[in-house]
Formats: structure tokens, C-alpha cells, sequence
């Protein structure tokens, strides 16, 4: 019997997002996430995630009505508490625009108690079965397609609710289009730089807020477990990383992102704590100078980060790790496991990391590259080969 092997993926080039319906039920009750000064991507995802497949019947008020793909039916006051309004006329008003801007048309039934919706252009987006039966509303998926997220988004200044959804539809999974989405799933606005790296003054134009305005949220977010904010010194910008989003999309466990990975991964410098180079041992005493102490960290961070890929070896106590400068100027420096050693003449910017197992042949082999990026701060492996 032939094997099969699965590979989970969310590409750029994918038009639409899939979005479960649990999802949206548990934004639409987390009240801490504010919806007011709002786009409408929330409001418009909220339809979404009650419109039908496959038509259906529902009796509101004494009276049948036939619910066909795309549509759905519900009572003003329901709607107006989907929408955290205060008064039902403001609920009305947000199927007004959404109307006027052709995501959606809407009819009032029951003398006025009753709303009937239907999304448009919901048959080109998702898949409409032909038999009749009811429709589950909280579980399950629909599509999103992106680029009526991204027009939607545009149109106004966005609420932080709107700012969540628009981080879900934009974060890439296993690309090797995008640059760290191996690591875990990323945040790309597919600006065609392949580098999920963004500042908050880039994410304050797409949002219409100021910069300050956008840090705030994105913190918040965080601390709400939404995500996670990988901000990296100078110019860099920063890296946002979804949290639930691999249970969420592809039921399988969530990874821990780590720092680190993620900037060997784009090739950013990797900061260390001080230990005051002058008072530690350093492999040179010339301009590039770096403790012994530093140099264990380094090659530990790199043990962490593969062995996090699953390179076994680097859970193994019989592992033996060499560390051979590509330098004629300096010496070989072993490394058993957890122990650093000590090296008598200059240190080179780059190094071949061999891993053995009780002496026997080497079983991987690993380039580092080492770099200044200050006078104070080390740079970070990379270019795993």
C-alpha cells in the first residue's frame, strides 16, 4: 500500500483565507478587543461566518422563510449584539455601508424586526452544496478572499478588531516564497520583498493610525496571547507571529517561535548580554574580540535552534561537538556537550560545526558566520548548510 506524506502549507499565492467560524465566536465574545472606529472587516467577516452553503428554512415571527447560499436570516437586536451597538439604528447603519459598498444586500422583514442578508459574489468564493438540510453556524469554515479584505481595510481606519483579522487573513505558514514562515506562521503584507521583517509606520499608513497608535494595539494584542512581537534593533522593523494559528487552521499543536531562529532565518544580528568583555577571557585581544563565555552561548543558541528542527543528535549526551574556525590563523576548538573551551590566537568570522557521536564519523555539518553588528553586540548564526 503506496504512503503518503502531508505537508501543511498557507502560500502567498492562495487568493483567499480560510476562517473558522469558533474563531470569529470567540472574537465576537472577547469584549476587550475594541470594534468602534471600524473598516467593516469585522462587521463583513461576522456575516460571513452565518451565511449559508446550502439552503435552508428558519420560522422567526410565526412565519417559514427560505434560506438560500450566501444568505441568512436574523432579528435586528440579535444582529445590533453581533455588533456590540449600542442602539439597533447603528446596526442598521453599518449594513448601510456595507450595502453602498457592494459587499452585501440586506432587506427588512417582519415590519422591521427582521433583517435578511446576503454576501455578494459568495458562489465565486465558496463552494454551494445543492441539497437542503440545516446549516451549522459555529463550526466549521468559509473562504475570505484577500483582496476584499484588502479593500475593505482601505477604505477606513481600522478598529483593533479589524487589525486581528487583517494579521490572520496576511500570515503565511511553510512558504519558501516568505523568509522565517518555516519557523512558524508569519505575518506577511505580500509587498513582494519575501521578508515577513515590517515597521509600525508601514502598518499605520495600511491602517490609517499613527505610529504610536499601532505599537499600542500591537502590544495589547500580545498581551491578549493574540500574537507574538519579535522586535529587532535598528531599522530592521519587526516580526509578528500568530499564536493558535496552526491549531486553528490545521488542527495540529502550535510551535514555540523563537527569537533567535527567526533572525538566523533572515540573517539579523542576534544580541547577548553583556558579561563585560574586559573582565572575560576573550579568543582575541585585537579590534574583534569575543569572550569564551560568548562563543558556548552562540554555539549552545545553535544546538537549541536545530535541535527545535529535529536533529536528534543535539538531545543526545554522547554528542561531541567540534567547532573548526575557517581560518589558517586559528586553532581547532573542541566542544564536548555544555563544555567551551579555549582558543590561543585570533578569531575568525567564520566557523565549520561538526557533530559526532563517541568518535565516530562526523553525522551533520554546520557553517556559522559570526559578525560585529556594534562595538558591544555579536551577530547571529546562519547559513545552516
Amino acid at each position: 500500500m503506496p504512503e503518503y506524506q502531508l505537508e501543511l502549507k498557507q502560500i502567498v499565492e492562495y487568493p483567499r483565507c480560510r476562517i473558522y467560524r469558533q474563531f470569529i465566536r470567540t472574537l465576537m465574545d472577547d469584549r476587550s478587543i475594541r470594534v468602534s472606529g471600524c473598516s467593516g472587516l469585522f462587521y463583513f467577516t461576522v456575516l460571513c461566518s452565518y451565511a449559508n452553503f446550502r439552503t435552508s428554512y428558519k420560522r422567526l415571527g410565526g412565519i417559514n422563510y427560505t434560506i438560500y447560499p450566501g444568505e441568512w436570516i436574523c432579528k435586528l437586536d440579535e444582529l445590533s449584539r453581533w455588533f456590540r451597538t449600542k442602539f439597533q439604528h447603528q446596526a442598521l447603519a453599518i449594513l448601510d455601508d456595507l450595502q453602498q459598498s457592494n459587499r452585501i444586500t440586506y432587506t427588512l422583514l417582519g415590519r422591521g424586526k427582521v433583517i435578511k442578508f446576503k454576501i455578494s459574489g459568495w458562489r465565486r468564493h465558496n463552494k454551494v452544496l445543492d441539497y437542503n438540510a440545516p446549516c451549522q453556524k459555529d463550526t466549521g469554515f468559509f473562504f475570505m478572499p484577500i483582496s476584499v479584505a484588502n479593500e475593505i481595510i482601505s477604505a477606513n481606519r481600522c478598529s483593533e478588531m479589524d487589525i486581528l483579522l487583517d494579521l490572520w487573513m496576511n500570515t503565511i505558514y511553510n512558504d519558501e516564497q516568505v523568509q522565517g514562515s518555516d519557523v512558524g506562521p508569519v505575518v506577511y503584507m505580500r509587498n513582494g520583498t519575501g521578508s515577513p521583517l515590517i515597521g509600525y509606520s508601514e502598518l499605520g499608513e495600511r491602517w490609517g493610525l499613527s505610529k504610536a497608535t499601532v505599537g499600542r494595539i500591537l502590544k495589547k494584542l500580545s498581551a491578549g496571547n493574540y500574537l507574538s512581537l519579535l522586535t529587532f534593533p535598528g531599522r530592521h522593523g519587526s516580526v509578528i507571529c500568530l499564536n493558535g494559528y496552526l491549531s486553528t487552521m490545521f488542527q495540529i499543536s502550535d510551535v514555540m517561535i523563537d527569537k533567535e531562529e527567526v533572525a538566523m532565518t533572515l540573517n539579523i544580528s542576534i544580541s547577548l548580554d553583556e558579561n563585560d568583555l574586559q573582565d572575560s577571557p576573550c579568543v582575541s585581544n585585537g579590534v574583534f574580540c569575543v569572550s569564551d563565555s560568548h562563543i558556548d552561548r552562540i554555539t549552545k543558541k545553535v544546538a537549541e535552534i536545530l535541535s527545535a528542527q529535529g536533529i536528534p543528535c543535539f538531545n543526545c549526551s554522547q554528542s561531541i561537538y567540534k567547532l573548526s574556525p575557517l581560518s589558517p590563523a586559528c586553532k581547532e576548538l573542541n566542544l564536548e556537550r555544555g563544555k567551551a573551551g579555549t582558543a590561543e590566537s585570533g578569531f575568525p568570522t567564520m566557523f565549520m560545526l561538526h557533530i559526532g557521536c563517541c568518535g565516530q564519523e562526523k553525522a551533520y555539518a554546520f557553517e556559522i558566520v559570526l559578525t560585529r553588528a556594534d562595538n558591544k553586540s555579536l551577530g547571529g548564526p546562519h547559513n545552516e548548510k
